[in-house]
C-alpha cells in the first residue's frame, strides 16, 4: 500500500477548535470541548481529544485513554503498545532533540533511548517544524520505537510510539490516525470543500508535468507514464523520462509498467460483472461459490462473503513471504493452499489488514464461475481480456510477462547499496504471476486511464453502452474498514476526504514499480501515474496534493514534501549503510551453514563468490551484508537493489537448544506478524 497524504483532523475536532459558534450552539460546543479535554477509558468509536496543552488529535476506536501529569497516553487493545503525547510549553525545549529527550524523561525516566537518525518532515497542518527520530532496535526485540516532535511557535508537541512489532503491524492504521491527526491549538485546516475546480487546461497540465519531471530528478525515478481526465474526458496521455537508465528509449503513453495492486480494482470490476449476470452475489459465502476456499480458522471461513474477499477487513494479516521467497513452484491454486492455513490476528471487520492472497482468490473464484472447465490461471486471463480489457480498449494490458518484456516496456529500478539508481533484476516480479489477480497486470498510461474513465462514467463505455451496472460498480467503493485518517477501504479501492474533496484512489507496488490511480468522482477528474522505480512511492501522495493545488488554488506544499522525502531517503540510506558491513564480514559468513530450509519459505543456499556471500532462494538471489546488533545478535541483510533489507538473524534451532536434537544453525526472518525459521540441512 501506498502512503497516504496528511489528512485534516476529524470534523468534530475541527468544529470545536476552528469554527465560530452561533450563540445557541455555544453551550453544546463547550460541552464537546470539555469532553475532548477530559475523556478517559476505552473508546467505542474514533473520538477527538485535546491534550492539556491544547493539541487536538483523534484517538481510535477500542483504544484506551489515560491522562497523567504532562502526558496523554493511548493504549492499544493488546495492552503491549502505547502512543504517548507530551506538550512542552513555550521555552520548554530549544530544539527537536531536546524536546524528544524531555518527553522520554516524562514518560519513562528510567529508560535511555538514543536515536540514530533525526530527519525532517513537512511542516504543514499548522506546525512550524517537524522532526522524526528513528531508533536502532535489535530485530529480536520485536519492538517499534519512534518519536515525532512538532513545533508551534516556541512550544513543542512530542508523540512517542512504544509498541510491540506485531501489534504495530496490526494497528498501523490506528497509530497513523493518532499521529497524522495531531494539530496545534487554534489551527484552521485548509479545505477545498464547496469550491469549483479549475479546468485541466494545457497550462495546468504542463505545470503538473513539470512537477512530476522535477520530482523524478530529486527522487531518482528514470521514467513515468502519466494520463489525465477532466469532466470524464481524457485530456492528456504521455510519458516523462526513459524506459531504462542508460538507454535512449523514452517513455510514452503506450509504455507498459507493472500496475501491481492496481490490478485489484480491475479484478473486483470482474466480480461486479458476474453479480450483474447473476453468477455471484455480493453476500454469497465464498465457500459456497468455490468450495475449495477456506481459511485456517474454521469459524471465520463461513463469514467470508464475496464482498469480503478484497475488503482488507477479515482480520487476515499480510502473509507475503510465503510467495515472495518460494514462488518458483507456485501455481494459481497455491493461493487457496496458503489461505487454508492462514489465521486471522484481529476480529472480523475490526481493523484494516491488507492480504494479497485473499485478493488473488477473489479473481480466481470469479474466473471459475465463467470458465469452470479451464485451469484457474488461463480462465482468469481470458475472463479479464473478454470482460474488462477488450471492452475498455485496454489493448496492451496483459498478464503475459514474455509478451510485456518483448514490447514497449519500462524496466524496474531501485537504489543500490550506495544510493545510486540501478536497474533491478526482474526475477522477483515473477513472484506475482501465480497470484496475479492481486497485482500481476502490465498496463500503460493510455490503457489505465480508460479504466479510471469507466469508474467516472458509472460503468458506461465511451459509446454509451453499460459494461457494468452503476449499482455494482459503486458497491466496490462502499466504505469498509478505516484505512487511514478520513479514508476507508472498499473492494480494491480506497475512498476518502482529502482536504474536503471526495477522492477514490489505489496504489500499486512491486519490485522497481510504483503506481497510483486517482479519481475525483464528483468532478469527473482523474489521473494515473506509473513509475519504473521504487523511489516512485514518495511521489504518489504529493502528486495528488499537487493536482488539488492546481485545481483549487491550494497552498503550494507538494514540492516541499518531495524535497523532504528525497533528503530523508538519502539520510536513511546513509545511516543504514554505516551500520552494515558489505560484503558480509568473512568471519561471520564462515559461521553460516551451506544449506537451510524453511517449512514455509523453502530452500536457502549460501554461496560464496569472491568476497561476496550470496543467499540463493532458488527463483532469486541477493548478496548479503552483515551487522552486529546492539543485543549481540548477528544479522545478514540482503543488499541487491529492490530486494534489499530482508533481515536474517543468526540463531540456533529451538529443538537443539532444548537438547532434543544435535545443534543446528538457523536463520530467522520476520514480517510484522510472522516469524520464519530456516534450519540447517545436511549436505
Amino acid at each position: 500500500m501506498h502512503p497516504s497524504p496528511l489528512s485534516a483532523v476529524s470534523a468534530l475536532a475541527l468544529a470545536l477548535l476552528a469554527t465560530p459558534c452561533r450563540a445557541d450552539d455555544a453551550a453544546a460546543a463547550h460541552a464537546i470541548a470539555a469532553d475532548a479535554a477530559s475523556i478517559t477509558g476505552k473508546l467505542d468509536a474514533d473520538h477527538p481529544l485535546l491534550t492539556a496543552g491544547g493539541t487536538a488529535l483523534t484517538a481510535p476506536r477500542d483504544w484506551s485513554v489515560r491522562r497523567a501529569a504532562g502526558m496523554l497516553l493511548l493504549d492499544a487493545p493488546e495492552t503491549d503498545s502505547h502512543v504517548v503525547i507530551v506538550d512542552l510549553a513555550a521555552g520548554g525545549a530549544d530544539n527537536a532533540a531536546a524536546a524528544i529527550a524531555q518527553a522520554w524523561a516524562i514518560y519513562r525516566p528510567a529508560d535511555h533511548h538514543i536515536y540514530h537518525l533525526l530527519t525532517e518532515r513537512a511542516a504543514h497542518e499548522g506546525w512550524d517544524e517537524r522532526r522524526v527520530a528513528d531508533y536502532d532496535i535489535p530485530p529480536n526485540e520485536r519492538a517499534v520505537i519512534e518519536a515525532i516532535a512538532s513545533r508551534h511557535g516556541d512550544g513543542w508537541n512530542v508523540i512517542l510510539v512504544d509498541a510491540a512489532e506485531a501489534t504495530a503491524s496490526k494497528r498501523n492504521t490506528a497509530i497513523s490516525l493518532i499521529v497524522d491527526s495531531a494539530r496545534p491549538p487554534g489551527y484552521t485546516a485548509e479545505t477545498f470543500a464547496g469550491r469549483a475546480p479549475h479546468p485541466l487546461s494545457p497550462e495546468r497540465i504542463e505545470q503538473l508535468r513539470a512537477f512530476v519531471a522535477e520530482s523524478m530528478k530529486q527522487l531518482g525515478i528514470p521514467g513515468a507514464g502519466l494520463a489525465l481526465m477532466d469532466h470524464n474526458r481524457i485530456v492528456y496521455e504521455g510519458g516523462i523520462g526513459v524506459r531504462e537508465l542508460g538507454k535512449p528509449e523514452a517513455v510514452d503513453a503506450d509504455t507498459l509498467f507493472m500496475a501491481a495492486s492496481n490490478t485489484k480494482g480491475m479484478s473486483t470490476l470482474l466480480l461486479a460483472t458476474l453479480v450483474d449476470d447473476g453468477k455471484l452475489r455480493w453476500d454469497e459465502p465464498a465457500i459456497e461459490a468455490y468450495p475449495r476456499f477456506k481459511l485456517g480458522d474454521a469459524a471465520v471461513t463461513p463469514k467470508v462473503q464475496i464482498r469480503h474477499l478484497v475488503c482488507a477487513c477479515t482480520g487476515l494479516p499480510r502473509q507475503d513471504f510465503e510467495w515472495l521467497f518460494n514462488f518458483g513452484s507456485a501455481t494459481p491454486a497455491t493461493s487457496f493452499t496458503l489461505l487454508a492455513v492462514a489465521k486471522p490476528t484481529s476480529g472480523f471487520g475490526e481493523v484494516f489488514q491488507y492480504n494479497n492472497l485473499m485478493a488473488s482468490a477473489a479473481g480466481y473464484i470469479a474466473a471459475a464461475q465463467i470458465y469452470p472447465k479451464m485451469a484457474l490461471g488461463p480462465a482468469y486471463d481470458k475472463a479479464m481480456r473478454t470482460r474488462i480489457f477488450d471492452p475498455l480498449g485496454m489493448d496492451s494490458t496483459t498478464f503475459d510477462m514474455a509478451a510485456a518484456l518483448a514490447a514497449n516496456h519500462a524496466s524496474p529500478h531501485a537504489m543500490d547499496l550506495d544510493g545510486q539508481v540501478a536497474v533491478a533484476q526482474m526475477a522477483n516480479n515473477y513472484s506475482v504471476l501465480p497470484f496475479r489477480p492481486a497485482g500481476g497486470a502490465w498496463t500503460s498510461a493510455h490503457d489505465l486511464i480508460r479504466y479510471v474513465q469507466l469508474e467516472a462514467n458509472g460503468g458506461k463505455l465511451p459509446d454509451g453502452s453499460q459494461l457494468v451496472s452503476a449499482e455494482n460498480l459503486l458497491r466496490r467503493r462502499a466504505p469498509g474498514v478505516a484505512s487511514g485518517p478520513h479514508e476507508h477501504y472498499g473492494m480494491g479501492l480506497e475512498t476518502g476526504d482529502q482536504w474536503g474533496v471526495n477522492v477514490v484512489r489505489h496504489g500499486g507496488s512491486l519490485f522497481g514499480y510504483k503506481s497510483d490511480i486517482y479519481l475525483l468522482p464528483d468532478e469527473g477528474i482523474g489521473a494515473v501515474l506509473l513509475t519504473n522505480a521504487d523511489e516512485g512511492r514518495p511521489l504518489l501522495g504529493p502528486f495528488l496534493r499537487r493536482l488539488l493545488e492546481l485545481l483549487y488554488d491550494g497552498k503550494p506544499e507538494a514540492a516541499d514534501a518531495v524535497r523532504i522525502a528525497a533528503a530523508n531517503d538519502a539520510a536513511e540510506r546513509a545511516s543504514d549503510r554505516a551500520l552494515l558491513t558489505a560484503p558480509a564480514s568473512a568471519d561471520l559468513s564462515a559461521q553460516l551453514a551451506q544449506r537451510y530450509r524453511s517449512a514455509e519459505l523453502g530452500q536457502l543456499t549460501v554461496l560464496h563468490k569472491g568476497r561476496d556471500t550470496i543467499f540463493d532462494f532458488g527463483a532469486w538471489q541477493s548478496p548479503v551484508g552483515s551487522r552486529r546488533n546492539a543485543d549481540g545478535s548477528i544479522s545478514f541483510i540482503t543488499t541487491r537493489a529492490a530486494v534489499d533489507g530482508f533481515d536474517f538473524v543468526a540463531a540456533t534451532d529451538a529443538g537443539a537448544r532444548a537438547g532434543k536434537t544435535k545443534a543446528k544453525r538457523a536463520l530467522i526472518v520476520r514480517d510484522g506478524q510472522h516469524e520464519y525459521r530456516y534450519i540447517e540441512q545436511g549436505k
